[in-house]
């Protein structure tokens, strides 16, 4: 039968050709962008990135935090602080720059990375500068980027500024040259500015011309890649178009951190300790050679060597977010192999840290630290023979002194025996809430574990009597069958604020009861701890939550815990803002730090834009606050801290990570 069929039209490999590499050229385009890490070069020495924007934002605006700010009763703070915010900033910046800051901030949909590189950088002079890099993943929003990014050149290009366009494996990046000058006058009204100084140029000098720096912008399938050099964007580019170049995921010490910490975090960091330590040696070696270090004397590798510092390889950090809470670590890479100084007993002993039955339960804060003084002792007296072999012995001659001055009155008086010869390996403090408004009168106590504190109190009132004579030995009372010993604490100049005015006379009341020295400025702090075995009342230990919490950052190997009633903090500190509305945004808060580095405070102060007195009263946003806990440890290969922040009981949690 012939059924006429048509004839069979052959296709040119021309256009299976072409079909291929269009085809192609589409999964490349829709392709997911590397991790962070694959993106990154071997030599990155600080990295920071949100894997998933998105999910890290989803996980904010379902948090404690979100949920205060969205509160009514936050209305009238929140209304004038985002219409200032508004008026002040994002309009005159948006006029500054020309542009609409949302078609910018609703960019980020997929990773948002920072990273520094060594990029050639070696510490010296005349070295190549490290790289800078910014890498924001924006998914489905690149013709967005794309629109975004040609404003910006044509601005740059119709200001009279030079541009220069260069490509990456057939990605067209912009090339600027930008200075201090270019910072929008909007954003500059609210940094630090540079202190006015008056220089006279010497003899035959000109002024310096004002140093310019590239900036390298440009789009990569859906990456936006802003760097500070071609050579930094080209190892980005590169590593997207599957390169072989080595990647910072193949770095070994990476690596261990990344399987321990950053799998399924929405937020994480890294540094490579290690190599900015050799550059910082390598630096400070140059400039001794040249005579330009000040601080020469001090050898900064014999220091970091005495006090173990030398043997930290990394630091990394993690932010982890489940339906129980928000889980925050930190690490620090130190193999138990090479630990040494002070890294050896910083986390403590590993024995018990939770809190003894005589912590009461309206305590708001709660330390314990397992830490043997004995061993702290004789670590800080080897860290410093090490580093200046004249400070111990200035260290012991003034025990020496005590004991000959003791001596007179007691022949068997050992200042070193009876107070370092005692020390145990427990210190406990806790705090109770202030009494008012004043945070500064919050009482306090502190404990120290001894082996004999009878035997330490005693030495430790000879050690008074000898360091102010003026003042005289401490003074004695009995309380419970104990001797309570009070001593004056001499007024000091506040560290902060107005150091005309001193802080008031304060006594010190200390006395030995159950293995401890208990310390504190408040008596009735200490009268109580000496009650504590006739009261029956609710304890710390037994507070509702506290046992689950304490299991997500303590374990084998703790030595240190502590926790904090935030919601109890957090009410004394609401009380005292509204009080006073402008007791923590007033000009010299503000300018304290700016000054300290020879900068002038900024322009604007934003005491305009917290009014703290719209602040509603705790009782309406106390849902929204709870505790938290915190503890380290040590393993074989590093040290660890955990800070962990149950979600409030009376708010919906968010959903659980995965």
């Amino acid at each position: 039968m012939n059924y006429n069929l048509p004839k069979r039209k052959t296709i040119s490999r021309p256009l299976v050709c072409s079909i291929a590499l269009l085809f192609s050229a589409t999964c490349i385009v829709n392709a997911a962008v590397p991790a962070p890490e694959k993106l990154l070069p071997n030599d990155t020495l600080i990295m920071f990135t949100a894997p998933d924007f998105t999910k890290l934002r989803d996980i904010y605006q379902k948090s404690p935090q979100r949920q205060l700010w969205d509160d009514p009763a936050m209305k009238p703070f929140r209304e004038k602080l985002v219409s200032k915010w508004k008026e002040e900033f994002v309009k005159p910046l948006e006029r500054d720059l020309d542009i609409k800051l949302d078609d910018y901030t609703s960019l980020p949909q997929g990773q948002v990375t920072f990273a520094i590189t060594q990029n050639g950088w070696q510490g010296k002079e005349g070295d190549a500068t490290p790289g800078v890099l910014l890498l924001i993943d924006t998914k489905d929003k690149t013709t967005q980027l794309k629109t975004n990014l040609n404003h910006l050149r044509q601005k740059w290009i119709d200001s009279g500024k030079k541009i220069k366009t260069e490509k990456i494996r057939n990605f067209e990046f912009s090339v600027l040259q930008v200075s201090s000058n270019d910072v929008p006058k909007t954003i500059k009204k609210f940094l630090p500015q540079p202190m006015e100084v008056q220089e006279l140029p010497a003899e035959g000098e000109t002024k310096k011309p004002e140093v310019k720096n590239d900036l390298v912008i440009g789009q990569a399938e859906s990456l936006l890649i802003v760097g500070s050099s071609l050579k930094s964007v080209e190892t980005v580019v590169a590593a997207l178009a599957g390169g072989s170049a080595p990647s910072l995921s193949e770095q070994a010490s990476y690596s261990a951190n990344h399987l321990a910490l950053f799998r399924d975090s929405p937020a994480y960091g890294w540094v490579n300790v290690k190599s900015l330590m050799d550059i910082f040696l390598r630096k400070s070696a140059s400039k001794s050679e040249s005579g330009q270090d000040a601080f020469a004397m001090f050898n900064p590798e014999k220091i970091l060597t005495a006090t173990g510092l030398g043997s930290v390889k990394t630091f990394a950090f993690n932010y982890q977010h489940s339906n129980e809470g928000d889980l925050v670590q930190l690490f620090l890479g130190a193999p138990e192999s090479s630990r040494q100084g002070i890294l050896k007993i910083l986390t403590g002993e590993p024995k018990e840290y939770t809190p003894p039955a005589f912590v009461p339960a309206d305590a708001v804060k709660f330390q314990r630290w397992r830490l043997d003084g004995q061993k702290l002792w004789a670590t800080l007296e080897r860290i410093l023979t090490d580093i200046s072999p004249q400070t111990p012995y200035s260290l012991n001659s003034l025990l020496d002194m005590a004991t000959a001055s003791a001596k007179e009155k007691d022949p068997d008086f050992d200042a070193k025996k009876n107070l370092i010869g005692n020390l145990g390996d427990d210190m406990i403090s806790y705090e109770k809430a202030p009494r008012g408004s004043d945070l500064k009168s919050a009482p306090s106590l502190f404990l120290l574990g001894t082996k004999n504190s009878d035997q330490f109190a005693a030495a430790l009132k000879t050690i008074f009597a000898f360091v102010s004579p003026q003042g005289g030995p401490p003074t004695e009372r009995e309380f419970l069958g104990r001797k309570i010993m009070t001593v004056p604490i001499p007024a000091l100049p506040l560290p902060m604020g107005d150091s005309a005015k001193p802080s008031g006379p304060r006594n010190l009341s200390y006395a030995a009861s159950g293995g401890y020295i208990a310390m504190s400025t408040d008596a009735s702090m200490l009268e109580e701890y000496l009650r504590s075995s006739e009261n029956q009342g609710k304890t710390l230990k037994e507070m509702a939550g506290l046992t689950e919490a304490t299991q997500k950052v303590a374990g084998k190997g703790t030595g240190l815990f502590g926790y904090e009633n935030q919601a109890e903090t957090m009410k004394t500190q609401l009380e005292l803002l509204k009080k006073d509305s402008g007791s923590l945004t007033n000009a010299g808060s503000l300018g304290l730090l700016p000054s300290m580095f020879g900068m002038a405070a900024p322009e604007k102060s934003f005491k305009d834009w917290l009014d703290f007195s719209l602040l509603p009263s705790y009782d309406k946003v106390s849902k929204y606050f709870t505790f938290s806990v915190y503890g380290a440890s040590a393993s074989v290969d590093g040290l660890s801290f955990k800070m962990f922040t149950p979600v409030p009981p009376g708010i919906k949690p968010a959903t659980t990570s995965k």
